[in-house]
């Protein structure tokens, strides 16, 4: 199998192994579902603590609201009463307005976010780090998981404006986010390696052979942006290795240096005709008139 090392700009993503005689346009394809269900996975994930802390959302008319503003205009949430966590609300204000404030009770608590924990490990980066590749199954199994943990303490489910539950029906809205500007569709989706842009409609053994054995570096791109920046000659660990045996040469030039300075011959105590000079009283002699 050949392992791909996915990048973005600079930053590991994960591993992803295929096969020589893959079609690069099936390369892309998973390569391009992965890369976006991880970003999903951490979307979740990072909605969650709101969910544990705040409860569900509110309606997007009563949201960033006061009370009494909501109250004035006499408007209400059908949801609060339908969508109650296991083991009864406990009141945590949402001082942003965003949640309705019945948040889980410390023992639901746990269950999200220990599972929001095991999500993440499972398509976390350091899984490059591992060399444990990234499949598409292990991106749903982290939202199974996600899924499961939200339905366990809300069996009733959340609303539909709720972003969780958007997320996993796939109706999430990110224009205008950052969000927005992560997520690479499978049209606008390009594969670098060597500077090149892998072209569909070819497959990987056309740019780099038939050995099944390679690792190389690849670079996910929207289209339209140009050639992403080449990798580093070195490493930047690489990097730290040669600045410090460079510093080690250094002080072992100095000290060699150092053990090779004969300026003590200068000395009077170095010097052997000094105790024959003493006996012949030719010692402390000067020349000049008296």
């Amino acid at each position: 199998m050949v392992q791909l090392h996915v990048k973005r700009g600079d930053e590991s993503q994960f591993l992803f192994n295929a096969t020589v005689d893959a079609p690069l346009e099936t390369v892309i394809q998973e390569i391009t579902g992965i890369y976006n269900g991880r970003l999903k996975v951490n979307r979740i994930c990072s909605e969650i603590p709101e969910l544990a802390d705040h409860g569900i959302a509110l309606p997007p008319n009563m949201q960033g609201l006061t009370q009494d503003q909501i109250m004035d205009l006499k408007l209400t949430d059908e949801w609060e009463d339908r969508c109650i966590p296991s083991g009864g609300p406990v009141l945590r204000k949402d001082e942003i307005g965003i949640r309705n404030g019945n948040a889980p009770n410390d023992k639901m608590k746990e269950v999200l976010m220990r599972t929001v924990e095991e999500a993440k490990a499972l398509i976390s980066k350091k899984q490059v780090q591992a060399n444990v590749c990234v499949t598409m199954e292990m991106v749903k199994e982290a939202l199974d998981q996600l899924r499961g943990a939200v339905m366990i303490v809300y069996p009733m489910g959340l609303p539909p404006h709720d972003p969780i539950r958007m997320e996993f029906e796939n109706q999430e809205d990110l224009s205008g986010t950052q969000a927005s500007l992560q997520v690479i569709t499978q049209d606008e989706c390009q594969l670098w390696w060597a500077a090149k842009e892998m072209q569909r409609g070819k497959k990987l053994q056309d740019y780099i052979g038939k050995n099944e054995k390679t690792k190389l570096v690849v670079k996910i791109q929207k289209k339209g942006q140009g050639e992403p920046a080449r990798e580093p000659l070195v490493t930047d660990e690489q990097q730290k290795q040669m600045m410090l045996q460079l510093y080690r040469r250094q002080e072992e030039l100095k000290k060699l240096e150092e053990a090779d300075d004969d300026s003590h011959l200068d000395s009077e105590w170095s010097d052997r005709q000094a105790l024959k000079r003493q006996f012949q009283g030719l010692t402390n002699i000067k020349w000049g008139p008296r």
